[in-house]
């Protein structure tokens, strides 16, 4: 068995290093069938996935009892990609595995009347996690410089500022006590269209499949340029990129369980002391 702390040795490289965005990586050579860094295949996926999000789940644990202990750290976990990259995997199978209690989740549409009566972030702000919670944003503020870009929904003066407003927006959070980790997944064209194709032959996906999805698909270079200005302009020290390609599923989910653990091991956490005398409970427990 693996130390709880140890890095599994199926990887080569810790995924924080080695998915990290690099300047000078383009989006049109991502290898969305790559698995970076990591040694094994998919028949080491299950049981190492259970592994790891049993240690997952135990830090997510911890962080929370630190805030009834009066900590006030939080972690955001940012999934940003296309339709069809896994982000609901991910929330399902890897957040999914940690105590509830503890995740806030949020989705990202297209805004409602009164979210677009103020500042972008408005809604952002208002999903930000709790003291002690991970947050999870399906999709994000990054929307404001993605899909409104490619749809010219505002003019460029409007959304071109917005990229060093959502860095200052981000060092606020990590100064605040924030541990940010944002994750851009990757699918390639041809697996987004099986992916796609999936849903309209299964009666259970049909829920999951959007008619504008093939319209999407028709800009996918006008969302190179908006995915290769976002990770050029707002991966920086305090709240990087990382590169997930997201064709072979369980890799990704690997990978994000990974970045996930690293960034809870970074807060150097520990089990919060007892506010009260152990051996005095006890003996008063056993009276009663």
């Amino acid at each position: 068995m693996t130390e709880p702390d140890a890095l599994p040795s199926l990887w080569s490289h810790e995924p924080r290093v080695q998915l990290r965005f690099r300047a000078g990586v383009k989006v049109a050579d991502i290898d969305a069938d790559a698995t970076p860094g990591f040694r094994g295949d998919k028949s080491d996926a299950p049981t190492l996935q259970a592994e790891r999000n049993t240690r997952f789940a135990e830090l997510q644990e911890m962080l929370y009892a630190n805030s009834r202990a009066g900590d006030t750290r939080s972690l955001l976990l940012v999934l940003q990609g296309m339709d069809t990259a896994g982000k609901g995997g991910i929330v399902k199978h890897v957040v999914g595995g940690c105590n509830p209690q503890g995740v806030q989740y949020r989705s990202f549409g297209k805004p409602t009347a009164e979210e677009l009566s103020h500042h972008y972030l408005w809604r952002v702000r208002k999903a930000l996690p709790a003291a002690g919670h991970i947050g999870v944003f399906d999709r994000s503020h990054y929307e404001d410089v993605l899909i409104v870009r490619v749809h010219n929904l505002v003019p460029p003066g409007v959304w071109e500022p917005r990229y060093d407003e959502i860095n200052a927006f981000e060092r606020e959070l990590v100064s605040a006590g924030t541990t940010i980790v944002k994750v851009a997944m990757f699918v390639s064209l041809d697996e987004q269209k099986k992916r796609l194709a999936e849903r309209l032959e299964r009666p259970d996906k049909y829920w999951k499949y959007n008619p504008g999805d093939i319209d999407e698909r028709l800009k996918w270079p006008a969302y190179q340029q908006a995915y290769q200005a976002m990770l050029d302009r707002t991966s920086t020290d305090y709240a990087p990129w990382h590169i997930v390609p997201c064709n072979r599923k369980w890799y990704s989910r690997l990978a994000i369980t990974e970045l996930l653990i690293e960034a809870l091991k970074g807060l150097n956490m520990s089990w919060p002391p007892p506010d009260f005398d152990v051996e005095a409970e006890k003996k008063r427990l056993a009276a009663v």
